[in-house]
Protein backbone atom coordinates (compact mmCIF):
# COMPACT_ATOMS: atom_id res chain seq x y z
CA UNK A 1 0.00 0.00 0.00
CA UNK A 2 1.45 3.26 -1.06
CA UNK A 3 1.89 6.19 0.95
CA UNK A 4 0.18 9.66 0.30
CA UNK A 5 1.95 12.80 1.30
CA UNK A 6 -0.09 16.23 1.19
CA UNK A 7 1.57 19.61 1.37
CA UNK A 8 5.27 18.48 0.69
CA UNK A 9 8.25 20.60 1.35
CA UNK A 10 11.71 20.02 1.18
CA UNK A 11 12.52 19.04 4.78
CA UNK A 12 8.63 17.58 5.83
CA UNK A 13 5.23 17.12 4.53
CA UNK A 14 1.80 18.15 6.39
CA UNK A 15 0.61 14.80 6.05
CA UNK A 16 1.33 11.24 5.57
CA UNK A 17 -1.38 8.41 5.01
CA UNK A 18 -0.65 5.14 5.40
CA UNK A 19 -2.68 2.00 5.43
CA UNK A 20 -6.27 4.29 6.97
CA UNK A 21 -4.06 6.30 9.37
CA UNK A 22 -3.42 9.89 9.03
CA UNK A 23 -0.08 11.24 10.13
CA UNK A 24 0.53 15.65 10.83
CA UNK A 25 3.72 16.99 11.15
CA UNK A 26 3.36 19.23 14.02
CA UNK A 27 1.32 22.08 13.33
CA UNK A 28 2.38 25.27 14.85
CA UNK A 29 0.53 29.23 14.56
CA UNK A 30 1.53 31.15 11.71
CA UNK A 31 0.89 34.57 13.86
CA UNK A 32 3.07 33.81 16.54
CA UNK A 33 1.96 37.44 18.36
CA UNK A 34 -1.34 35.84 19.71
CA UNK A 35 -1.30 34.46 23.26
CA UNK A 36 -1.31 30.61 24.08
CA UNK A 37 -5.34 30.76 23.82
CA UNK A 38 -4.95 32.06 20.05
CA UNK A 39 -2.05 30.34 19.07
CA UNK A 40 -4.03 27.08 20.02
CA UNK A 41 -7.11 27.93 18.59
CA UNK A 42 -5.40 28.30 14.77
CA UNK A 43 -3.33 25.17 16.02
CA UNK A 44 -6.12 23.24 15.86
CA UNK A 45 -7.71 24.87 13.15
CA UNK A 46 -4.92 23.88 11.00
CA UNK A 47 -5.66 20.38 12.44
CA UNK A 48 -8.84 20.44 11.11
CA UNK A 49 -7.95 21.39 7.93
CA UNK A 50 -5.59 18.76 7.17
CA UNK A 51 -7.71 16.26 8.63
CA UNK A 52 -10.41 16.72 6.52
CA UNK A 53 -8.36 16.86 3.53
CA UNK A 54 -7.36 13.31 4.38
CA UNK A 55 -10.76 11.86 5.03
CA UNK A 56 -10.88 12.43 8.47
CA UNK A 57 -11.80 14.24 11.85
CA UNK A 58 -11.01 15.28 15.31
CA UNK A 59 -13.29 12.48 16.01
CA UNK A 60 -11.31 9.90 14.56
CA UNK A 61 -7.70 10.85 16.68
CA UNK A 62 -5.28 7.79 17.59
CA UNK A 63 -2.96 9.91 19.76
CA UNK A 64 -1.37 13.89 20.20
CA UNK A 65 1.58 14.85 21.36
CA UNK A 66 1.53 18.53 22.26
CA UNK A 67 4.54 20.23 23.00
CA UNK A 68 4.10 23.91 25.46
CA UNK A 69 7.05 26.38 25.43
CA UNK A 70 5.88 27.32 29.45
CA UNK A 71 3.27 24.76 31.63
CA UNK A 72 1.97 28.39 32.85
CA UNK A 73 0.08 28.21 30.02
CA UNK A 74 -1.22 24.24 30.46
CA UNK A 75 -4.85 26.33 32.35
CA UNK A 76 -5.24 28.11 29.15
CA UNK A 77 -4.06 25.76 26.63
CA UNK A 78 -6.36 22.99 27.87
CA UNK A 79 -9.25 25.56 27.55
CA UNK A 80 -9.41 25.58 24.44
CA UNK A 81 -8.53 22.17 23.75
CA UNK A 82 -11.66 21.36 26.10
CA UNK A 83 -13.84 23.40 23.66
CA UNK A 84 -12.55 21.77 20.55
CA UNK A 85 -12.08 17.97 21.29
CA UNK A 86 -15.42 15.86 20.84
CA UNK A 87 -17.12 14.27 23.52
CA UNK A 88 -16.79 10.77 24.28
CA UNK A 89 -13.56 10.70 21.68
CA UNK A 90 -10.55 12.26 23.64
CA UNK A 91 -7.24 10.29 22.28
CA UNK A 92 -4.54 9.30 24.38
CA UNK A 93 -2.32 12.44 24.84
CA UNK A 94 1.06 13.58 26.40
CA UNK A 95 1.46 17.35 26.83
CA UNK A 96 5.05 17.65 27.59
CA UNK A 97 7.03 21.61 28.25
CA UNK A 98 9.60 22.29 25.11
CA UNK A 99 11.88 24.57 23.96
CA UNK A 100 10.38 25.09 20.35
CA UNK A 101 11.78 26.50 17.36
CA UNK A 102 10.97 30.11 17.24
CA UNK A 103 10.84 31.72 20.87
CA UNK A 104 7.67 32.88 19.47
CA UNK A 105 6.08 29.67 19.15
CA UNK A 106 4.00 28.69 22.62
CA UNK A 107 2.24 25.33 21.56
CA UNK A 108 2.87 23.04 18.79
CA UNK A 109 0.63 20.27 18.30
CA UNK A 110 1.29 16.60 16.57
CA UNK A 111 -1.62 14.47 15.82
CA UNK A 112 -2.28 11.10 14.44
CA UNK A 113 -6.00 9.99 13.32
CA UNK A 114 -8.06 6.89 11.72
CA UNK A 115 -9.64 8.28 8.12
CA UNK A 116 -13.75 7.42 7.95
CA UNK A 117 -14.35 4.59 6.74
Amino acid sequence: MAVIRHHVEARYSDTAIHNGTVYLAGQIAEDATQDITGQTREVLGHIDRLLAEANSDKSQLLMVQIFISDLANFAAMNAVWDAWVVPGHTPPRATVEAKLADPKLLVEIVVTAAQKS
